[in-house]
């Protein structure tokens, strides 16, 4: 069996998301991809007569969709596992994250119980996640609702959804949004640019900008709607060679998925990165290796989406006074819209004394 790799493609009303899957058809299967796509579901549903407006209760309707969500994506899992060949690419139209964006927070917790999940699990499921903002935004002259029986929102409206949308999503380890900066072919040509880097292909990996910051104000973060909290644990683990190999575990209110991630240096802002999910089972074996000459990392991360940027904001226990901000940008020059509650010390991307590798080693002085 080859590896099988599963990502949702979502987005606001009216953001490209059916011409996106003809791009990723042809694109992947050119690059030896067998790619099979998960049709939305929720335009299954409201096309076939299901609706919130024609159940009991949105509660009621979140109820089907989801759980319909989940087992449409376990049985492709399961036929993908028969084919042959050695990549194979599950695309889904929207994910189970999507619905939570049309609930309360009660009725989203009642639609957990439902389907016996939480929400790290539903949102970590997917190898990455990415998100087309809607032309509502940027793009508005092309806003329409005639190409989706579905799609009822007006502008207002759609801006609104895809605010709800990305907040959904944040604190997904890969999670990139794409907007309406450029043309509409370019915006397509960036998705698939980073699909491309998600998966491994061999390409050069988004420059991962580093901000020191001032200690941010917690009680603001944790009160953002578009802001999640992560507890994350690094471990470095030996290798024979200059990559750097660590496993980390990631999660919160003891729900936790686990990575094992390898990291080739081009120069001393890039790197080629490959990363692998691991079963509990794998990432405890892994640990049996670890380099103890570096301390675990332990650290908060806020997962913060402000402006179609994705900030992960790492608060260590060793600082009081002081964080990490990090972004990951296409060119090391592109500008970056920092929130008004952080306030930037420095740029230390490249600053061997701010990576976790270093304030492992700081850690044990």
């Amino acid at each position: 069996m080859g590896t099988i790799s599963k990502i949702v493609v979502t987005g606001g009303p009216c953001a490209g998301k059916t011409t996106a899957m003809s791009w990723i058809q042809n694109n992947f299967t050119q690059s030896g991809y067998t790619v099979l796509f998960v049709p939305e579901t929720a335009t299954e549903f409201i096309t076939g007569g299901v609706a919130p407006w024609t159940c009991g209760t949105n509660a009621d309707y979140q109820k089907c969709q989801v759980k319909l969500q989940m087992v449409k994506e376990q049985l492709f899992e399961q036929a993908a596992r028969t084919m042959p060949g050695d990549k194979i690419l599950i695309v889904c139209d929207r994910g189970a994250l999507d619905n939570k964006a049309y609930m309360t927070q009660a009725e989203f917790n009642e639609v957990l119980e439902f389907v016996h999940s939480d929400e790290i699990t539903l949102r970590d499921n997917y190898d990455a996640v990415f998100h087309l903002v809607t032309a509502a935004k940027g793009a508005q002259e092309f806003y329409t609702t005639a190409n989706n029986a579905a799609r009822i929102e007006t502008v207002d409206q759609a801006i609104a959804l895809d605010d709800k949308i990305i907040a959904s999503w944040t604190g997904h380890p890969h999670l990139r949004v794409i907007d309406n900066a450029t043309d509409f072919e370019v915006k397509m040509e960036r998705l698939i640019t980073e699909i491309a880097v998600a998966l491994g292909e061999p390409a050069l990996n988004e420059t991962d900008r580093k901000f020191l910051i001032e200690y941010p104000d917690i009680q603001w973060l944790e009160s953002t709607p578009n802001c999640q909290r992560v507890e994350v644990i690094q471990t470095y683990l030996k290798s024979s060679n200059s990559d750097e190999v660590r496993v980390r575990q990631r999660g919160t209110a003891g729900h936790y998925i686990y990575f094992q991630t390898t990291r080739s240096r081009v120069n001393d802002h890039q790197w080629i990165e490959t990363e692998r999910r691991l079963s509990q089972e794998e990432y405890l074996t892994l640990l049996m290796d670890a380099d103890t000459t570096l301390r675990q990392i332990r650290k908060t991360r806020y997962c913060l989406t402000y402006g179609n940027q994705y900030f992960e904001i790492d608060v260590y226990p060793f600082w009081h006074d002081q964080a990490i901000a990090n972004i990951e940008t296409r060119k090391k020059e592109d500008d970056i819209r920092f929130p008004e509650q952080l306030h930037v010390i420095r740029e230390v991307t490249g600053d061997e004394r701010y990576m976790n590798a270093a304030l492992a080693r700081r850690t044990t002085d």
